[in-house]
C-alpha cells in the first residue's frame, strides 16, 4: 500500500507517535528531501531500516512507474518536509497513480499550515478554499485575486516573508483595503504569531517581519437578488440570442437558483 504521512510544520512536539512507529518500520520511504528525513529521524530518535528515495516535483514523474510497483508488493510510506504530502507539496501525481493502479493508500493524519492558520484567523471556517502559493509577479497574483473576486469562501494563501507586503497592496486593490484578512507567521514554532485586521492595516504590520506566511481573507458578501432580477438577467440573455433552457441554465448556475423556476417565470413573463 502507500502510505501518506504528515511531518511537523516547525515544533517537533507534534510529531505523533504513530508517526515515530510508522518511519521505524518502513522499509522504503519516498521523501522530498532524504536529508530533511534523516534530520527529522534523529530529533525524534527514531532509528531508520528503510530503502530511501528522494521524491521532489522535478522527478516525480519519472520515478512513477517504479513507485507504483514498489507499492504494490510493499507499503510505500511517503513524507515531504513539512506538513501532509501533495498539499502545495510532491505526492499527487503518485497518488493518483497508485489509486488507477489499484493500489491501496492510507494517511497517517498530522499538522497542516493551511488548516492551523484559518483555525486561529478569526474568520468564518465553515467554508473555504485554499489557493496554494502565490505568484510571484504583481500581476499574475492580480489575476489571481480578480478570479476570486465573488469568492464567499474564506481563502487561503501560502506566501513567502519578502513578498507579503506586495501581496497584500494587490488584494487590497481587489478586494478592497477594508476587508478583513489574517497572516500567521512561524506557525508552530517559538515566535508563532497572527496578526488579524483589514488588509489595509496589515500591510503596516507586515514591513520587515520575518518568517513563512499563511495569508487568510475572508469571502465576500453573498450577493443577493430577487427572482425578478433574475428573470429579467434571462430575459437579456434570450434577447440576445441564447436559447430560454440555456439562458435559465446559465443564470441559475451563476446565482445558485433554480432553473426550472427561472423558466416558469420567464415563459409567463413572455
Amino acid at each position: 500500500m502507500l502510505i501518506l504521512a504528515a511531518t511537523p510544520i516547525g515544533n517537533i512536539g507534534d510529531a505523533s507517535e504513530r508517526l515515530k512507529l510508522t518511519l521505524a518500520n518502513a522499509k522504503v520511504i519516498a521523501a522530498e528531501d532524504t536529508r530533511t528525513l534523516l534530520k527529522l529521524a534523529n530529533h525524534l530518535g527514531v532509528k531508520l531500516a528503510a530503502e530511501l528515495i528522494s521524491l521532489h516535483e522535478h522527478n516525480e514523474l519519472q520515478k512513477l512507474d517504479r513507485l507504483v510497483e514498489i507499492a504494490q508488493s510493499a507499503d510505500l510510506l511517503l513524507v515531504s518536509d513539512a506538513g501532509m504530502p501533495t498539499i502545495s507539496d510532491p505526492g499527487f501525481a503518485l497518488v493518483r497513480a497508485c489509486a488507477e493502479a489499484g493500489v491501496q493508500i492510507q494517511v497517517v493524519p498530522g499538522p497542516s499550515a493551511v488548516i492551523s492558520a484559518l483555525a486561529v484567523s478569526g474568520l468564518s471556517t465553515d467554508r473555504f478554499c485554499f489557493e496554494g502559493f502565490l505568484p510571484r509577479k504583481s500581476g499574475e497574483r492580480t489575476k489571481i485575486f480578480e478570479s476570486l473576486s465573488s469568492e464567499t469562501r474564506t481563502m487561503v494563501f501560502f506566501e513567502s516573508p519578502h513578498r507579503i507586503v506586495d501581496s497584500l497592496k494587490d488584494a487590497a486593490k481587489v478586494f478592497g483595503p477594508e476587508r478583513r484578512a489574517s497572516v500567521s507567521r512561524e506557525l508552530t514554532k517559538k515566535f508563532e504569531e497572527t496578526k488579524r485586521g483589514t488588509l489595509a492595516e496589515l500591510m503596516d504590520w507586515a514591513k520587515d517581519q520575518k518568517g513563512e506566511m499563511v495569508l487568510v481573507i475572508s469571502g465576500a458578501d453573498p450577493v443577493v437578488y430577487n427572482l425578478e432580477d433574475l428573470v429579467a438577467k434571462v430575459i437579456q440573455l434570450k434577447s440576445e440570442g441564447t436559447g430560454l433552457k440555456q439562458a435559465c441554465a446559465s443564470v441559475a448556475k451563476q446565482y445558485g437558483s433554480s432553473s426550472s423556476e427561472l423558466y416558469a417565470l420567464a415563459l409567463k413573463r413572455e
